[in-house]
Formats: C-alpha cells, sequence, structure tokens
C-alpha cells in the first residue's frame, strides 16, 4: 500500500513537476546569465583543472576549491552513473540519455547558481567554521515564517534522502555489485563499509576532503579506462549506438512500446529523474560542499561547480551509457528488439555490458569495483549533505545521534534489496528540488549580479 502511494507520489513529481521545474530553472538562468555554461565553461575548466592538486593545501577552515568540487563530484558520481543510467535506458530507452543531456546542459547554469548563491549566503562562526547550504540562500530570499517553512521542508527531505534512504540505496548497490563479483558475503561488506564510513564520518571536513580529493580524480581514471577499451573494441557500432540515442528521444515508441505520447513522456521522465539523481543539479545537495570553498569570489566556485555536472554526465554517465548501448542494444546485443530477457535489470545491466566484451566474469568484477568507489564516495558527500542539515536544525549536539542513525542506514542497505527505499529515496530528492527553485528563482538578482562583476577571462 505504501510502496503504491509512493509510487504514484513520484510519478507526476517525475513526469510533470521535475520536467517543469528543472528544466524551467536552468533555461532561465541560461537567458539570464547569458548561457555562462558555454561563455564560462573554459575558464572553469582552467580553474579545475590547472589547480589539480591530490594532496591540497590544508586550511584552517573550509577546503580548498577542488577539494569542494572533489566532495561535490563523490556525491554526484554514484550510482546515478551506472546502476540508475541503467535504470533509465531500461525503462525509457536509449533516448533517456539524451534527455539526461539536456537536463545537464541547462543543470549547469542552475549548479552556477547554486554554488554562487552557496557562497554569498555561507556563514563563518566564531570558532572559524564554515556553514553554508540551501538552508542559508533560502532564508536570505525569504524573510520570516515562510522562508524558515522552506528551510526546514528542504532540510529533513535532505536528511531523509541523502543521509538515510539515499546512502542505503548506495551501499546496497556496494553490497550486491561485490557478491556477485567476488562471492563476498554482504553482511561482511556492510562490517567493512560502516568501519570504513565511521572514520571519516567521525573527522572533521579536512578528512573528508583528504579522501575524496585521491579517491574521485582515480576511480574516475580506472572508469574511464575501462570504458573506452570496451568503446575502442566495439568501434564499429558507435554510428549505430549515437543515432540510437538521438532516434529514441524523438520516436521512442519503437523501441519502448505503447503511444507515443505515452513513451515520449516515459523516456523524457526517466532522463529528467535519473539525470536529477546522477547530476543533482537543482536539487540543492552539492551547494554544501561548494560553500566551504576558499575562493577569491563566488563567480570562480560557480564555474568550477559547472564543470563537475559535465564531467559527471557528459564524461562519466556517457561513457557508461554507450558501453550499455553498443554492446547490448545494436544488432547484434541482446536487448535490440527492446524485449527484456528475464534476469537483466538495473542493478546488473553494466556488468552485463561490460561482460560482453570483458567477459562475464571480469565484466562484473571491474563493474564492482567501479561502483564501490563510486557509491562509497557518494555516501561520503551525502553524509556530509545531511550532517550540515542536521547541525542547522539541531545544532553540533545532532551530530553523533545523525552519524549513528547513517551507519545503522548504511549496514541495512548491504543486507536488503527494497522497491520501497528506491522509492522513498527518488521521492525526497525530488522533494527537495520544490524549495530549492523557488529560492532559486527569488534570488535572481543576486546570481546575475556575480556574472555581471566578472570581466570576461
Amino acid at each position: 500500500m505504501l510502496l503504491s502511494i509512493v509510487q504514484t507520489i513520484n510519478s507526476y513529481l517525475s513526469d510533470y513537476v521535475l520536467v517543469i521545474l528543472l528544466l524551467g530553472v536552468g533555461f532561465w538562468y541560461s537567458v539570464k546569465t547569458g548561457f555562462v555554461q558555454l561563455k564560462y565553461f573554459g575558464y572553469g575548466m582552467k580553474k579545475t583543472f590547472g589547480e589539480l592538486n591530490l594532496f591540497g593545501k590544508k586550511h584552517d577552515a573550509g577546503m580548498s576549491s577542488f577539494q569542494a568540487l572533489a566532495t561535490a563530484i563523490a556525491a554526484q558520481v554514484g550510482t546515478g552513473n551506472i546502476v540508475g543510467a541503467s535504470g533509465a535506458i531500461l525503462t525509457g530507452g536509449p533516448g533517456a540519455i539524451f534527455w539526461m543531456w539536456i537536463i545537464a546542459f541547462f543543470g549547469m547554469a542552475t549548479i552556477y547558481a547554486e554554488a554562487t548563491l552557496a557562497q554569498e549566503t555561507r556563514v563563518v562562526r566564531e570558532d572559524g567554521s564554515i556553514h553554508g547550504g540551501p538552508v542559508y540562500y533560502i532564508t536570505t530570499a525569504f524573510k520570516g515564517g515562510f522562508g524558515k517553512f522552506l528551510a526546514h521542508f528542504f532540510a529533513i527531505a535532505i536528511i531523509l534522502a541523502l543521509g538515510f534512504f539515499g546512502c542505503m540505496v548506495q551501499s546496497n548497490s556496494i553490497g550486491s555489485t561485490i557478491s556477485t563479483a567476488f562471492g563476498i558475503p554482504s553482511w561482511v561488506v556492510g562490517i567493512a563499509l560502516v568501519i570504513f564510513c565511521a572514520a571519516i564520518f567521525l573527522g572533521d571536513v579536512k578528512r573528508l576532503a583528504s579522501v575524496t580529493e585521491k579517491v574521485v580524480p582515480i576511480m574516475a581514471l580506472v572508469f574511464l579506462i575501462g570504458g573506452l577499451a570496451v568503446l575502442v573494441i566495439r568501434v564499429k557500432y558507435l554510428p549505430e549506438t549515437f543515432g540510437m540515442i538521438f532516434k529514441y528521444a524523438f520516436k521512442p515508441d519503437a523501441i519502448i512500446g505503447g503511444s507515443f505520447g505515452y513513451a515520449l513522456k516515459t523516456a523524457l521522465s526517466q532522463g529528467a529523474k535519473r539525470g536529477l539523481f546522477s547530476n543533482e543539479a537543482g536539487m540543492g545537495s552539492t551547494p554544501h560542499a561548494h560553500a566551504l570553498a576558499n575562493v577569491s569570489c563566488p563567480h570562480e566556485q560557480g564555474v568550477v561547480a559547472m564543470v563537475g555536472v559535465f564531467i559527471d554526465t557528459f564524461v562519466v554517465l556517457t561513457l557508461n551509457a554507450l558501453v550499455i548501448i553498443s554492446t547490448l542494444y545494436t544488432s547484434d546485443g541482446i536487448l535490440a528488439s527492446g524485449v527484456i530477457p528475464e534476469g537483466i535489470g538495473k542493478a546488473n545491466l553494466a556488468q552485463t555490458a561490460f561482460g560482453t566484451v570483458f567477459g562475464e566474469q571480469l565484466g562484473a568484477m571491474f563493474v564492482a569495483i567501479c561502483l564501490f568507489f563510486f557509491a562509497f564516495s557518494t555516501i561520503l558527500g551525502w553524509n556530509l549533505f545531511g550532517k550540515i542539515n542536521v547541525i542547522w536544525m539541531f545544532g553540533d549536539k545532532g551530530k553523533v545521534v545523525y552519524t549513528i542513525i547513517a551507519l545503522i542506514f548504511i549496514f541495512l542497505g548491504t543486507l536488503t534489496s527494497s522497491d520501497l527505499v528506491w522509492e522513498l529515496s527518488d521521492m525526497f530528492n525530488q522533494l527537495m528540488v520544490i524549495p530549492n527553485v523557488i529560492a532559486l528563482f527569488a534570488l535572481t538578482g543576486m546570481v546575475v549580479a556575480s556574472v555581471k562583476s566578472v570581466k570576461k577571462n
């Protein structure tokens, strides 16, 4: 009964509310900033990779710009890129990837606004610690009771969506893929994961930053090498692969089935929902990391934040999608007819795809290792985002209780797979968008002023 109710809510949110809000705010900021994602993309890449350092200097408070980006990418690049993208393709067809690209393109402008506002409204406490995120710019946009209501609504949603249910989803993916690939019992994986996470959760922001700045570049590089190896071997199928992405974006009924309207809505909504779960632009999660960056002006972190969405969607997610489509959906693939064989699902689709080239066992092991690092780093980022909101609501005294509950959810996630947990995670992810986007529209002037105050580099 509860599962049915949550699924109905998610259906309306993803099919209508989410698409309108995400595309709307992304288009709004693209126009208002003069398409900042195009104008300052090169500058963002320069600021990101020109200052790349796996051993960033220590800061008295906060993080370096790259550490903040690494923490944001750690949160962005998770099961959404492997399991989420797989689910989008299975449900919405290869064309769902096209709509993910559209969401991500406009999302780059959205995340610029989020990071800029997080910098503009962050608070430095007397002890020197830095705190920032949507609750701070929501209460800046709306004074009084309405602002407090929206901020508390957002804080509760993110604590549930990311801190608890989301981390449970990530640990479930880790447990199931490692168990499949290496035969290690899920409960053993769960205990090890809890120990690793507890060691970092109970440290400060500096410990988290030190981990993410090393793990994120390495995990991305490993996945890129493996994915590119598959595409080199399947290179003759790449024209067909790209052709299917564009064809089924506008004619999805040919592979999904049903009426054209139903199929198009399914492809678009899957692209929007899974695109959000992947790059998180508009959700209001990554601004918590960008608020901690020590930069000379908010604009600098805004352009760096855009690079995070680019890496997440146009590099990592796209590479995974190309591997899946070029091995499973092309003329010699097991999904070429659009009929899904028994035993194939979103949880093992990527492993099946890599297995067609690397061999079943090696493919499963490769994806399991990548997913472990993807999901583990996401857990670290999401726990931090939830903790910032717990501190905002309850003060420092709430941190220990929050951490204990989060670790319990992480362990339980490795033991059980529940459709309800996935649906609840999706629901609260989507509910976060509403107060966040309302504040983004209200603070347009502040974001536009940030763009105008900087000379084009």
